[in-house]
């Protein structure tokens, strides 16, 4: 696995494709600038090599060239997070692009226009990717967010730099760390599977399921479960159409000798808001008229167990609708088990979008060993498939 550190960058240019597909709030200022601040140490190992940087990067889904999707917009955001002064291209592509990269000198910075505003970028256009290859010396991909696409900047450029492409320290580090979860880690591995649908979950606990030694499932996944087993779940979010599939990953499970938790208890209320009427009861006797919206208390105390008798800890998904504070408690509980977990010398990873989200909230971030920045990316490494874009620096 080729990585920046196979390679000095002095005199050279580094073509950098990074994700900063940054939140902008109406005044067009950043509001999270998490990926930019993931991005710092590639950059910088070029410029202190002695190299200069051209970055692209896409922005939103514009249909076009839209000035609301412009990286004209992030350009500050990004000086501020490097301390470095960053050049603009108007265009990704083309005479401007390509002077622009020509005149930058070692510790310079260049970023690129937004690349979708090309639609021969999300087709994965091998001329237009041609274009793109002329702006630097060296290929680095550094977008593990992209890296489930076969588009045009994050795979089919790496098709011009037959000897010159490598991964950046973010998307090493991405693949390091999921590596560890299913190929290295260290015994009990447990993974934590959350979230509303069984359907979006199938193929990741299928490909895990030869990895783990424990499997804890919550969320509203966990009514397909239990009514499929014979409970009770109210109005509880239930996928009738999985059920027969539920039953038959808790076979695969057993025959291979995984243990599966599933809630005993949960947090009940009579409608879905914050404000509504809460009970605890038993997960397999909610009454009529009542949704499951959190994990309960003792299911807690089980999961804690579980959790730190764990030495390699996988966690995908909250276990409840922790965007409403009434029912964030079992999220918040499982977040600092993992916590406890992790200082006591265990591994853990936490990825896909929900749980990235419930960690940065309640303060997890710097408690746990890894949180990934992809979902998606993160999703189809877990369900076993190559990624696109690190086939092609593997290529």
């Amino acid at each position: 696995m080729k990585t920046l550190n196979d390679f000095n960058f002095e005199n050279k240019r580094a073509l950098i494709r990074v994700d900063f597909n940054v939140p902008l709030n109406d005044n067009f200022e950043v509001t999270d600038n998490t990926r930019i601040i993931s991005a710092k140490p590639t950059i910088i190992k070029v410029l202190e090599d002695g190299g200069s940087c051209v970055l692209m990067s896409h922005l939103g889904r514009p249909k076009g060239a839209q000035d609301e999707f412009s990286l004209k917009h992030i350009v500050s955001e990004i000086e501020d997070v490097l301390g470095v002064e960053v050049k603009f291209a108007s265009d990704c592509v083309g005479q401007e692009a390509e002077d622009k990269a020509n005149a930058l000198q070692p510790g310079e910075i260049l970023l690129l226009e937004n690349l979708r505003f090309h639609k021969e970028e999300e087709q994965g256009d091998r001329s237009f990717a041609e274009k793109l290859s002329k702006l630097g010396d060296i290929y680095v991909n550094d977008a593990f967010g992209t890296a489930h696409r076969a588009h045009a900047s994050t795979t089919i450029v790496a098709q011009f730099f037959p000897e010159a492409k490598c991964f950046g320290h973010l998307l090493a580090k991405e693949i390091e760390s999921i590596k560890k979860v299913l190929e290295d880690g260290e015994k009990p591995v447990l993974a934590v599977l959350g979230g509303a649908k069984v359907s979006s979950k199938i193929t990741v606990i299928e490909n895990i399921l030869d990895k783990i030694d424990h499997l804890i499932i919550g969320g509203g996944m966990t009514f397909t479960f239990i009514k499929a087993l014979g409970g009770k779940v109210g109005d509880s979010i239930c996928e009738d159409d999985k059920m027969e599939l539920a039953l038959d990953i808790l076979k695969q499970a057993e025959a291979k000798g995984v243990k599966i938790h599933l809630p005993v208890d949960v947090v009940a209320a009579d409608a879905f808001s914050n404000n509504a009427n809460t009970q605890v009861c038993d997960v397999r006797q909610i009454p009529d008229g009542w949704q499951g919206l959190d994990a309960g208390p003792k299911s807690l105390k089980i999961f804690d167990a579980v959790v730190n008798e764990s030495k390699t800890i996988l966690w995908n998904g909250p276990l409840g609708v922790f965007e409403m504070k009434t029912f964030s408690k079992g999220t918040i509980a499982l977040g600092n088990s993992i916590a406890n977990a992790t200082k006591n010398g265990a591994f853990s990873l936490v990825g896909g979008g929900d749980s990235v989200a419930a960690v940065k909230e309640f303060g997890f971030e710097d408690k746990v060993s890894y949180v990934s920045t992809g979902g998606g990316a993160m999703l189809e490494s877990l369900e076993g498939k190559t990624l696109p874009g690190i086939a092609a620096i593997l290529e």
